[in-house]
């Protein structure tokens, strides 16, 4: 039976908080964009600004002091998350938003138009980020972690699959947001890349 420590445990709880803020908002997450739900829609989007590249930073944080070619693509394909979702954050979520709230009126041709492109580019960038975590699984592949790591690939591309689905829109989008979270977890409990299970004996 493998014992964690309470440092490392903490740690992992860490790396999971991302993905637990964003399970909250989708629970909050006004299910259809209209006149009456604009205002909470676009203004709870600017609060996710922040948010959403945590999860791959959460990820890369995992790959500190390692500079294989393997570690630098997990990097890569985290930016590249980052930057096709916060895309979609700002069309789909503020921007459109904030068309409906000014004009009073339902969704038009223009708002459809930045739900379109919004969205070509968030799952490009959730494609991206399920490349981040495997990646990154890869990059602190040992035997001894194996029993953490092979769950959190499964539950990671579970996660990221109903996130390319549902976004953060509850239910579905939720239970989305706490695989990632449990997922990212379990990457962290994973011991690193030449550090062994037991510390070494100081020499007498």
């Amino acid at each position: 039976m493998k014992v964690i420590d309470a440092r490392t445990a903490a740690y992992a709880v860490l790396c999971a908080v991302p993905g637990l803020i964003l399970a909250l908002a989708g629970a909050m997450h006004p299910h259809l964009l209209t006149v009456e739900s604009a205002h909470e829609w676009w203004t709870l989007h600017v609060w996710l600004l922040p948010v959403f590249p945590l999860l791959p930073a959460a990820l890369c944080l995992l790959l500190r002091g390692d500079d294989r070619p393997v570690a630098w693509a997990a990097r890569l394909t985290g930016y590249a998350f980052a930057v096709g979702y916060t895309a979609l954050d700002v069309l789909d979520g503020i921007g459109a938003g904030l068309v409906v709230d000014a004009r009073g009126e339902p969704n038009d041709v223009v708002v459809n138009r930045m739900f379109e492109i919004g969205d070509r580019l968030g799952k490009a960038g959730i494609w991206a980020l399920l490349g981040c975590a495997l990646l990154t699984i890869t990059a602190r592949w040992t035997s001894r972690g194996a029993w953490v790591l092979v769950p959190a690939a499964l539950v990671y591309t579970w996660g990221a699959l109903a996130f390319r689905e549902h976004h953060i829109f509850a239910p579905r989008g939720v239970w989305a947001m706490l695989a990632l979270a449990l997922g990212t977890a379990l990457v962290a409990l994973a011991p690193a890349r030449g550090i062994p299970d037991q510390p070494d004996q100081a020499v007498k």
